[in-house]
Formats: structure tokens, sequence, C-alpha cells
């Protein structure tokens, strides 16, 4: 685990010595909509082969970190960078190429409805050429082995389960060749079996492929498992920055607030 020192309530998230080199930075980064501060003074970084979970109540601007960082939206101030490149005055073509580094496992897959499983997993190969087709099809039926999908790969998006669209949408994602993933809530409406199986998947690009990862979550239990980092945002803020052990031992009256919230379960009688 990383050697960070814990930040709570200040927002600096500066890397420390001995820490791996950071692929992913934001510095001091603000964004307001309609005059309604989201997000402010945000610092944080992720460095090579991390998994950084991104924590926080409904509303905090967890998921507009990630649209962010993908240049949907633009911040009204601070900096952020991948591989120590300023991305925020960038124009859409300089994106693009960003986003051959940078993708984005987004909550409803975004998958193609007209293609089936195996074409949606192909159709970033075909984009990006230099593949004859057997080459193709022998990375589409790697990643969607890697992603416990092969046996739907000849049905529609409409037909899969929400885990599995979302798992098919890892498997397309990776097809990309990435060198960062970001996951947008990514345990939203499944349930705890394939929540353990996404888990799953994103621990083994971490450990087999060396993924640098981003996680937006609610959910502690996934966050547990996968991470490295945590940030917590609250009020649009910093709250808590630095390895997930000092996050799970902080006597923080609001961190020890979420994390009961997250541990309690409703009654069934």
């Amino acid at each position: 685990m990383a050697d960070l020192t814990a930040n709570s309530g200040n927002g600096t998230g500066a890397p420390q010595p001995g820490t791996p080199e950071p692929t992913i930075v934001f510095d001091n980064v603000s964004i307001a909509f309609s005059g309604r501060p989201v997000l402010e003074n945000v610092t944080y970084h992720v460095g090579k082969g991390q998994t950084l979970c991104i924590l926080g109540r409904s509303g905090v601007g967890k998921s507009v970190s990630l649209r962010i960082l993908m240049g949907f939206l633009k911040p009204d101030s601070g900096s952020v960078r991948v591989e120590g490149q300023e991305i925020t005055a960038l124009g859409e073509t300089e994106m693009n190429e960003i986003r051959r580094r940078v993708t984005m496992v987004f909550q409803n897959g975004a998958l193609f409805d007209s293609l089936t499983v195996r074409e949606n997993v192909a159709f970033p190969l075909r984009e990006r050429g230099g593949l004859e087709e057997d080459q193709i099809q022998q990375v589409v039926d790697r990643l969607l082995d890697l992603v416990g999908a092969a046996d739907v790969d000849a049905l529609l998006p409409a037909s899969l389960s929400t885990g599995r669209r979302r798992a098919v949408a890892i498997a397309r994602a990776l097809a990309a060749q990435p060198e960062v993933v970001l996951y947008d809530e990514p345990t939203t409406m499944v349930d705890p079996l394939i929540a353990k199986r996404l888990g799953s998947i994103i621990q083994r690009l971490k450990s087999q492929l060396g993924y640098t990862s981003i996680v937006v979550t609610h959910d502690m239990r996934f966050a547990e498992r996968l991470a490295d980092l945590v940030l917590f945002l609250h009020g649009g803020k910093v709250h808590f920055f630095g390895p997930l052990k000092a996050f799970m031992e902080s006597e923080d009256e609001d961190i020890q607030q979420f994390l009961r919230l997250d541990a309690y379960e409703v009654p069934l009688n």
C-alpha cells in the first residue's frame, strides 16, 4: 500500500516520498453549476497501478470528478494532469487522444443496443485499426473470457442483466487498451453476488495487467476489497485523502457516520 499521509478536512493531497509516480493529478479543482459549488479546491493523485475509491454521499460531486477527467466538463479553476500533461485547456481533438489512455465505464454500460456483445467489444478494435479480423476476434475472445461474458457473446445488450452489461462494458473499455479505467458506481442496482464478481474483475485487471483505476462508489464493502487509496468528499470538499486503513480507523465523526450508515441493514421483519 502507498505510504501516504492521510489528510482530513484540509484538502491537501500532494504525493509523498516513496509513492508511485502520479498518473492522475487533481490540483485545487473547483466547479459550480448555476452558481452552486459542487467541487471546491479538490486535490488528489493516483499512482500507476493503484486503485483509488472516491466515496461520499449522493450529490457531493463524486461522478463530476470523473467527467472532468474525461473532458466532458471543464473545471472553473484548478489543474488536472494525466501523466504530467495538463488537460483542462485541451480541445476535443486533443482530448480524444487522452481518452485513448483514460476510459470510463458508465453506470448504464453505454453499449450499442443494435450490436451484439461480441460486436460491441470488437468496435474499439476496429475503430483503432491495425488488426486483421481474426486477430480482432482473438482479442474479443480473451476479453469476454476475462470478464466472464463469453457465454453471452451473441446476445444484444437489452437481453442482459445490469451486472452482465457492466461486465461487457468493462471488456469494451479494455479493448481500447487504456492505461487508466474509471468506474462510475459499478455496483448500483446489482445484487451482492454480481457486485462481488465485478470487484473480482477490477482486482484481476490490477494484479494481472497493472491497470490504474478510479472507482466512484457508495458501497464501502466494495471499496474495502479494491482501494489502495480513499478520497472522501463531504460538502464538495476533500474531507479525507489517504490509505484505506487510515480511513477505516479514522475517528472523524463525518467519516464514522458514513461508515455506520453504510453498515446499517434494514430489518426484513
